[in-house]
């Protein structure tokens, strides 16, 4: 990765500030201190009051997870209680998980792009050929509420192709497979010539050719909003464009893949590549190596965790593994029919 780039995502958790960082990590010891649970708690707060004056009913304080489960909400005491909003409903932040055959992915409501989109690919599943995006259309999708979908009419005359987060030459496995991967939710706005169609098909180029080495390949792809300093000012801002009419759609500024490159034993050695690409046309001289960064770099401008539950002992380097290096095929000729704008 250039050097800028990367000192843009350490700028991201740097500006954040040291006290942002420890109410962050605080706050995520006490989730994991916090058991999800399927009962209701009832709390009876005692009030500052004159014996005549009677107490306030007990409230069941209750919030459903995502997931499902009810997240009990303890009362601080005091005259308030906040915590009775949610008898109108949890305002969130709520991500629409998608659990299809071909990926997984988590929708952000906000920006209508995916969070991250996972995906699995091996020898096998590269080697059959029973699907054909000829067969595929761009969908909008209807597991994620009408009001906060992205939508066809958003990407029409945009200026941007629907850049596929699980490539639909990864599921070529079944037509259904790769159907699954022509969701909008599976999709966010990226530059064409010089990026989606060029330099980002290079790369999932190269995460294909690398089950030749690793029997099981694991691989979570998503957005960036990347601050840029403005030299008027010298300061740090985050501006993206919106597409659609009225505005609907943002438009990243940056995309990741984080990579996991299994041997095939259970127990075994996992060699981690991340990368981040600017959203932009790249040169197809430049080196893949360039936008390696370390995970924690992508954890940190993301919000999200990769590998949590994956010991230290078990971790490589992918890119001190294997050749991290594209090889350039000319995929603009061959998508030009595929490629809506």
């Amino acid at each position: 990765m250039s050097k800028a780039t990367f000192a843009v995502i350490v700028a991201v958790s740097a500006g954040a500030g040291a006290a942002a960082t420890a109410a962050m990590y605080s706050l995520r010891s006490s989730d994991k201190r916090t058991e999800l649970q399927t009962t209701t708690t009832t709390t009876t707060t005692a009030l500052s009051k004159p014996p005549s004056a009677p107490l306030p009913p007990p409230v069941s304080q209750q919030v459903f997870s995502q997931a499902g489960p009810i997240i009990p909400i303890a009362r601080a005491g005091g005259p308030v209680d906040p915590a009775g909003l949610f008898e109108y409903g949890f305002p969130g932040p709520v991500s629409d998980v998608a659990n299809r055959p071909a990926l997984v992915s988590s929708y952000d409501r906000r920006t209508r792009n995916p969070q991250w989109v996972v995906e699995h690919i091996t020898p096998a599943s590269l080697a059959q050929r029973d699907g054909d995006r000829k067969n595929s259309a761009f969908l909008e999708d209807p597991a994620v509420p009408e009001k906060f979908r992205a939508k066809l009419k958003d990407y029409f005359r945009s200026g941007f192709d629907r850049g596929h987060q699980v490539p639909a030459a990864d599921c070529k496995w079944s037509q259904s497979a790769m159907d699954d991967t022509f969701y909008l939710t599976n999709m966010c706005p990226q530059v064409g010539e010089g990026f989606n169609r060029d330099y980002w098909a290079h790369f999932e180029d190269f995460c294909r050719r690398l089950t030749t080495s690793y029997p099981s390949v694991r691989i979570v792809t998503g957005p960036l909003y990347l601050p840029k300093k403005d030299p008027a000012d010298n300061k740090w801002y985050v501006k993206y464009e919106m597409i659609g009419n009225p505005p609907n759609v943002a438009v990243p500024t940056h995309f990741y893949k984080v990579i996991f490159a299994e041997d095939g034993t259970a127990g075994g050695k996992v060699a981690l590549g991340a990368f981040v690409l600017p959203n932009a046309p790249i040169p197809n001289a430049k080196p893949l190596g360039d936008f390696e960064v370390p995970i924690e770099a992508v954890e940190r401008a993301s919000g999200l965790e990769f590998a949590s539950k994956l010991p230290v002992q078990r971790r490589k380097r992918l890119c001190a593994e294997t050749s991290c290096s594209i090889v350039v095929k000319e995929y603009a000729d061959r998508q030009k029919a595929f490629a809506k704008k």
